[in-house]
């Protein structure tokens, strides 16, 4: 049985920490934050629909420190030949305060930083059971890998200038930093495709450590490690006798949960995101469009002082 390949498109989400986010620091050290670039890279690594959309404010003016976007998907080729791939790209713009002094005044210097990111993975499906409804479960290690690169946009201008002229502002002045990242992944999932419904059940281990290269500053340089612990459910059923398309309307239920793990704990003002899910799904594959299921779920998410809501769209070939 192939297994659909997916894109989960994040629309809206927004979250809100009941204390602020804030990583304001003394400019002239902003080498030290070359670890909180790639520690911010590495929520877009893996696939995860809890951290898909983020928006974090900073608690008190309302205005967005962390934006992080993400869309991707993953599929086994097919049931002879159980090789599993599957690709992430992620977005992230940050807005650190960092505060220059001369010993007498300080002010806050806007930046912005702007990360991209791309992880690739290389699997293998190994047959573990067949129930007695058809559903299959299956061991599958993961090879990742990513490619990813930050940008800061700030312009400080002539008042920084004059007083510093160092490594560390030509990083902060439009500077950029690029990373990569290897580690892997192990996933158990079972996954039941019949006419009544289809279930998907997934318990995934990643585990990446991600570091810095080509830093137009030599003062820069950083190492992040990403690990957590998720599980994912799916319930799709027809609605009673609706069809749409001329095939049975689905309704989607779904649940996922984020354990983070080692340095990402408690980074962003939470340990853990989860998010429940309802839906639906049309069923076109019935005509000749490339698209063969279209799935528009409503998700609530929530964590250690943190909640909001998003709209997810998926689809599959």
């Amino acid at each position: 049985m192939t297994v659909p390949y997916s894109y989960a498109l994040p629309i809206i989400a927004a979250l809100s920490l009941a204390s602020p986010v804030s990583y304001a620091v003394d400019a002239s050290r902003p080498k030290k934050h070359a670890d909180a670039v790639l520690a911010l890279m590495s929520y877009t690594v893996w696939p995860d629909i809890t951290a898909s959309d983020l928006n974090i404010d900073s608690g008190t003016s309302g205005t967005q420190e962390l934006s992080i976007t993400q869309f991707g998907g993953g599929a086994t080729i097919s049931k002879e030949v159980p090789l599993y791939l599957e690709g992430t790209m992620g977005y992230s713009r940050y807005d650190p305060q960092f505060v220059l002094s001369d010993g007498t005044q300080s002010r806050k210097i806007p930046t912005k930083w702007n990360s991209l990111t791309a992880t690739g993975g290389v699997g293998w499906d190994f047959h573990v059971y067949t129930d007695r409804w058809g559903g299959n479960l299956v061991l599958r290690p993961i090879f990742n890998f990513m490619l990813g690169t930050m940008a800061s946009d700030l312009r400080i201008g002539t008042y920084v200038f004059k007083r510093r002229t160092n490594k560390d502002f030509d990083f902060l002045n439009g500077g950029r930093l690029n990373a990569y990242g290897l580690g892997g992944s192990l996933m158990l999932d079972y996954e039941l495709f019949s006419k009544p419904q289809d279930i998907d059940i997934e318990l995934r281990y990643s585990d990446m450590t991600l570091r810095s290269f080509g830093s137009t500053s030599e003062a820069v340089r950083g190492e992040a490690n990403t690990q957590n612990l998720g599980v994912y459910l799916r319930r799709r059923a027809p609605v009673s006798d609706w069809t749409l398309l001329n095939k049975p309307l689905r309704y989607v239920l779904e649940g996922a949960h984020t354990e983070y793990l080692g340095e990402q704990r408690g980074q962003l003002g939470f340990n853990s995101l989860t998010s429940m899910g309802l839906g639906f799904e049309l069923d076109s594959s019935d005509y000749d469009v490339f698209i063969t299921r279209t799935r528009l779920v409503a998700r609530y998410m929530f964590g250690n002082n943190t909640n909001g809501y998003g709209l997810g769209l998926a689809m599959s070939f």
